[in-house]
């Protein structure tokens, strides 16, 4: 069966005169790129005109920071994914950074409806000497109007190759995501949960500041790090808690303020 709707974005950023802007720049569907203010650092807001993603729905989004290049993507605002009757949807994003760069992918939450349906995929290739942040989080249900993702399927796939080595490999999948989730081993009663992860020269040296960063936060979480790249993981009853500690580590790890969206 074809997409019901198929929308991708593929841009370049290069690195010119301490500044790094829009090389090539291609979008199709219904998603579009956008560049609130000129900074030293690229700051790119990916925009969905449709206002949401549905079964058999596919996004594919594609980034190239080249050498020396300096990006911070986000979203506009949450993304919500609908009731899928039929095919899930599907959203793919690949990232790759040149020698020197440093890419930011820190879209805001993804949140699934109740019986919604979506496979999601980052892949990531990157220079040695590159910097990446990368967070997702998902909020399961509309939780402010008193609704879960009772039924539902979400799967999530993560690929890191660093130097052209497979460094982060991790797999996930939650069918009926709130019975999962009300499991005590599992996350015992959260509804919001996030990944980070650091990957650059000096991500295990700073462990120990993102674990400081998350003392005291309002929902469950752990940090550890090995050989060049740091892992953040987070759960919460409160989506707005979840968003209190990802900030939280943002202003420890971007060495700038969150983008604006975010604030």
């Amino acid at each position: 069966m074809p997409p019901r709707a198929n929308g991708e974005i593929r841009a370049d950023f290069v690195a010119h005169d301490a500044r790094t802007r829009i090389g090539r720049l291609y979008e199709t569907g219904g998603l579009r790129l956008r560049f609130p203010k000129a900074h030293e650092i690229c700051e790119g807001v990916i925009v969905n005109t449709a206002g949401g993603v549905v079964g058999g729905d596919r996004a594919q989004l594609s980034f190239n920071a080249v050498a020396g290049a300096r990006v911070v993507l986000t979203t506009q605002s949450a993304e919500k994914i609908y009731r899928a009757d039929g095919p899930p949807a599907r959203i793919e994003t690949s990232l790759t950074l040149g020698a020197g760069a440093a890419l930011h992918w820190l879209p805001q939450e993804t949140i699934l409806f109740d019986r919604a349906a979506l496979v999601r995929s980052l892949d990531v290739d990157m220079a040695a000497d590159a910097s990446l942040v990368a967070c997702e989080s998902v909020v399961f249900g509309r939780l402010a109007m008193g609704e879960t993702c009772a039924a539902g399927d979400f799967r999530d796939r993560w690929r890191v190759r660093r130097a052209g080595k497979l460094i982060f490999a991790e797999d996930t999948r939650l069918e009926n995501p709130v019975a999962l989730l009300d499991r005590p081993a599992i996350g015992a009663g959260a509804r919001a949960l996030a990944t980070l992860l650091y990957v650059a020269p000096d991500a295990s040296a700073r462990l120990e500041e993102c674990r400081a960063a998350l003392e005291g936060a309002p929902c469950e979480s752990g940090v550890s790090a090995l050989d060049g790249f740091l892992v953040a993981r987070l759960l919460s009853p409160s989506p707005e808690s979840l968003r209190l500690a990802i900030l939280s580590l943002f202003s420890h790890l971007l060495g700038r303020a969150a983008p604006r969206v975010w604030q």
